[in-house]
C-alpha cells in the first residue's frame, strides 16, 4: 500500500488507460485527449464512459484545444459550456489554465471559470510552467481560487525543477496543493519527494501499444508524416503499481 502521504494521479488519454490506472492503484485521474500536444477536453462520451466506470477520483481537462493558452471569447465560452457538462456528468474536479499575452496568470477569466466549477475543485495546469514570473504566477493562480498547481518548476521535467517545486511549496504555505509532474517515473518518485516535500504526484505511466489490423495498406497514412497508425500510447496498470511503490519504499 502507498505511504498516507503520498497520491498519485494519472493522466489518463483514454477510458482504457483511465481503468489501467485504477488497476495499478492511481488515486485520481486526469481525464484528457491528444496528450501529444498536451492534453485536451475529452469528449462528451469518454468523459461519461469514464464517470460511469471508474470507482476513483476523476478531474477532466478543460482545454479547447493545443497550443498556447491565450483564448478568445468563444474560446472561453467552450470552456465554460465544458465545465458545466463535467458538472452534470458527476466529475469530481477539472483541470485548466488561462494566460495573458505577456505570459501571466489571466485572473479574471480563470476566476470566473472557478466560479463555474463550483463546487468541484480547480487544478491550474502546465500553463503555469509558461509563465513569465513564477512568484507572481503562483499568487495570481491563488487569488483565481484553484486548490492545486500541476508544475514541472518551468522546467523541462519535474525532476530538473525540483528546487523550484520546492521553493513553490513553501511560498504557497498550505495555500493551495502543488504538484509535480512532466517525467515522473518509478526511477525518479524518490528523489523527486525527498527534492520537493510534494505529497501529490502527476504522470502518465504509458507504454505503446501495438495495433491487432492484419490488414495494412501501404499507401495511406491518416496521421501525420513519419508517424504509425497502427500503434498508440496508454497507461499500464504495471508502471503505475511501480511507481506507488517505488514511493513507498523512499517513504
Amino acid at each position: 500500500m502507498p505511504s498516507a502521504d503520498f497520491l498519485l494521479e494519472i493522466c489518463a488519454g483514454s477510458v482504457l488507460s483511465a481503468l489501467e490506472a485504477e488497476a495499478g492503484g492511481a488515486a485520481r485521474i486526469e481525464l484528457c485527449e491528444n496528450l501529444a500536444e498536451g492534453g485536451t477536453t475529452p469528449s462528451y462520451g469518454t468523459v461519461a464512459a469514464a464517470r460511469d466506470t471508474l470507482g476513483i477520483a476523476c478531474h477532466v481537462m478543460i482545454r479547447p484545444r493545443g497550443g498556447d493558452f491565450l483564448y478568445c471569447s468563444e474560446e472561453l465560452d467552450v470552456m465554460s459550456r465544458d465545465i458545466e457538462l463535467c458538472k452534470r456528468l458527476g466529475i469530481d474536479g477539472v483541470v485548466l489554465g488561462v494566460l495573458t499575452a505577456d505570459g501571466a496568470v489571466d485572473v479574471a477569466a480563470t476566476r470566473a471559470l472557478v466560479d463555474l466549477a463550483q463546487p468541484l475543485p480547480v487544478t491550474f495546469h502546465r500553463a503555469f510552467d509558461m509563465t513569465v514570473d513564477a512568484d507572481a504566477a503562483l499568487e495570481q493562480v491563488i487569488a483565481s481560487g484553484c486548490q492545486r498547481l500541476l508544475t514541472s518548476g518551468q522546467a523541462q521535467s519535474a525532476l530538473i525543477g525540483a528546487a523550484m517545486i520546492k521553493h513553490l511549496v513553501v511560498r504557497a504555505a498550505g495555500r493551495l496543493i502543488v504538484m509535480p509532474g512532466s517525467g515522473v517515473r518509478a526511477d525518479n518518485i524518490g528523489p523527486l519527494r525527498a527534492q520537493t516535500g510534494c505529497v501529490e504526484f502527476h504522470a502518465s505511466a504509458r507504454l505503446p501499444v501495438h495495433s491487432a489490423m492484419r490488414f495494412r495498406p501501404e499507401d495511406v497514412l491518416l496521421g501525420a508524416p513519419g508517424g504509425d497508425d497502427y500503434a498508440r500510447w496508454e497507461s499500464s496498470a504495471d508502471l503505475v503499481q511501480a511507481i506507488i511503490e517505488a514511493a513507498d519504499e523512499a517513504g
